[in-house]
């Protein structure tokens, strides 16, 4: 659904992103903004700024900034129609939609009410099972054998279902209303009328409810008390609830995860309340189910760093794997993901509980990285030591290193490859390319023919079969023209490969969507019909910017990447991702330089200004000094 920009234009006219950051972070005025602690990193005095005057919030600490859209997309994980959607409700705009016809409007209204009505039912459950927690004893004794206080089951929500077959027959009035069972909080058994049977779904577990990022009730799960079978049970799946797709405890975890960098990747709900309980309220669980791609991109919005929990056993190695291969599209340069491995008589909780937060905290930090894990999974079973086996592993490792992103990260794991298997880069990829993966791709990856962005490589190349050129050896440099402005390179980057994006911090996107126009307009256009539509290629970008005030800055940008590209060697994606990272860095530093003489402006009527202009120095020179090593003629090949 394209929303049109006159429509962002009067939402954001009309919210106070003050009221709306506000709802989430407590903030206090300072001169002409309020400040308050950062929610997107852990910080003792406060230096996130929200700008009334520009309806504006910016951190000088971590450099989080955008407007009240970008903030719920950041701090809820929302996406962008979801965002503008909140926001328009609260100031009771309607979101413009495109032309359909009277029937296809009546059929979306009705379903919007089927599934309002269906969160208002869980909501419903949830309460009285909250409620029957207080009354019972069993229950409140098995959290308590766990270790999880009064505050900790608040804060999740924790409820007990009674023993009883028709316990939410006392709290629906209507208990055959086909909405329970369409919930999935009812069972019904029996094809006729006269023997048709009903009764709850949760009896005697301790009950978990599953929430959206929002907030919302969308399903449940359940434990027993004891080791009855089955020990967890889920909601099915229904109009709201989709197991492969939702995090158990990622809508409580949030702040947490900001403050403490990451999100812990666990295997039950039980797993998530006790961390919390014992100093890790950053972890959440998947919901009797591998690890998705879906579960994956939910968390990086979240996160750029992620951790995932299993036991050591052969059951935990297998889950292990499937998260792997649900990540590997995802690992971008700028990310992280790592396995933790405990010993197979430890889940987390028994771990801390037997060694403490300290050797818990310590096992994370050591957990395994992704590149190193992909080497593992690769030669496993396989006698590196034979030509036979190290054959084996190339063969495995192709379809695992297809799945990566292009970026530094991929070609890295290249050469690690190569090394483990006594085998040039050149050679290894030749291999690859003469014997295509059409078989054993994993989930989410990709089954090119060759790999994605290496080279066409010749039946017999120049000098001889092994001379191939590396992606990024390019033997002539390209052909640039004098530059006519850094937003103009980014934005002729951005559209000339719309995936980019995605591999952009979010300071990064912050910093282009806030670019005086028309170039912030131009970004913040991008950043809508990516998370919209994801990447989409030139031709339909074009298409699309058909009418929009910003469509000649484009047209001027992609003529600029038709002229570089004239006469030119044909361009590796790392290189363009290269190129946009340095002017990022370089438009980074411009910016932080006018927040240092902001900062020093401020400094005479707010003395926390003087440490926010220590940090943003210090932040600078790192930045630069980066760039100099970068640059500097003894760090070229």
């Amino acid at each position: 659904m394209a929303i049109p920009q006159s429509f962002i234009d009067e939402l954001l006219a009309r919210v106070d992103i003050v009221d709306v950051v506000g709802r989430y972070v407590p903030l206090r005025k300072a001169g002409a903004s309020f400040v308050g602690l950062c929610p997107f990193h852990s910080e003792k005095s406060p230096s996130f700024n929200v700008v009334p005057t520009k309806q504006f919030y910016h951190c000088f600490g971590c450099g989080a900034s955008g407007d009240a859209i970008r903030f719920l997309m950041e701090h809820l994980g929302l996406g962008f129609i979801d965002a503008v959607e909140d926001l328009a409700t609260q100031v009771g705009l309607t979101v413009p939609k495109e032309e359909r016809s009277l029937a296809d409007q009546a059929r979306d209204a009705a379903e919007r009410t089927r599934r309002q009505t269906l969160g208002l039912v869980l909501e419903q459950a949830a309460q009285a099972w909250r409620r029957a927690l207080k009354d019972a004893p069993r229950a409140i004794e098995y959290l308590k054998g766990r270790g999880v206080s009064g505050a900790v089951a608040r804060q999740y929500g924790l409820g007990y279902a009674p023993p009883g077959w028709h316990f939410l027959a006392g709290v629906f009035p209507n208990y055959d209303d086909p909405l329970l069972e369409e919930s999935g909080l009812v069972i019904t058994q029996g094809e006729d009328e006269g023997e048709r049977r009903r009764y709850d779904r949760f009896r005697d577990r301790i009950m978990f409810p599953i929430r959206n990022i929002k907030g919302d009730c969308i399903g449940f799960g359940g434990r027993v008390l004891g080791d009855e079978k089955p020990k967890y049970l889920n909601s099915p799946e229904t109009a709201l609830f989709h197991k492969g797709r939702e995090l158990y405890g990622l809508y409580e975890a949030r702040q947490a995860i900001h403050q403490a960098g990451y999100a812990l990747v666990t295997e039950g709900y039980m797993d998530v309340v006790a961390l919390a309980q014992l100093g890790f309220p950053n972890a959440v669980a998947t919901l009797g189910t591998a690890c998705t791609p879906e579960h994956v991109q939910k968390l990086f919005r979240q996160t750029d760093s992620v951790v995932f929990s299993f036991d050591g056993d052969a059951a935990g190695r297998r889950a292990a794997q499937k998260a792997l291969i649900a990540a590997l599209p995802h690992a971008t340069d700028l990310r992280s993901v790592r396995f933790l491995f405990l010993p197979p008589e430890h889940d987390p909780d028994s771990y801390i509980r037997a060694l403490g937060q300290a050797a818990f905290a310590e096992r994370v930090a050591e957990a395994v990285p992704l590149s190193r894990f992909l080497l593992e999974v690769a030669a496993q079973e396989c006698d590196l030591d034979s030509a036979e086996g190290r054959a084996r592993m190339v063969r495995a490792a192709q379809a695992l290193w297809q799945a990566l992103p292009e970026g530094a990260l991929r070609l890295q794991i290249l050469e690690d490859l190569a090394r483990a298997a006594q085998m040039s880069t050149a050679n290894l990829l030749a291999v690859w390319q003469a014997n295509p993966a059409t078989s054993g791709t994993p989930a989410g990856g990709r089954s090119d023919t060759a790999p994605h962005g290496a080279p066409t490589y010749p039946a017999a190349g120049r000098g001889h079969p092994g001379a191939v050129r590396f992606p990024g050896t390019s033997r002539r440099p390209l052909r640039r023209p004098a530059p006519i402005g850094k937003a103009d390179h980014a934005a002729r980057l951005v559209l000339d490969d719309m995936a980019q994006w995605e591999h952009l911090t979010h300071e990064d996107q912050a910093l282009l969507c806030a670019l005086p126009e028309p170039h912030g307009e131009l970004f913040r256009w991008i950043d809508r019909t990516f998370h919209d539509q994801g990447p989409l290629p030139w031709g339909t970008l074009r298409e699309a910017l058909r009418g929009e005030p910003f469509e000649d800055l484009a047209l001027r940008a992609m003529s600029l990447a038709r002229e570089l590209a004239r006469g030119s060697d044909e361009r590796r994606p790392h290189e363009a991702q290269q190129e946009l990272r340095g002017l990022l860095n370089r438009m980074l530093l411009e910016h932080l330089s006018a927040l240092e003489n902001e900062a020093v402006a401020q400094a005479a009527e707010d003395p926390s200004a003087l440490d926010r202009l220590r940090a943003l120095h210090e932040r600078r020179r790192q930045l630069q000094a980066g760039l100099d090593a970068v640059e500097s003629p003894a760090s070229s090949p």
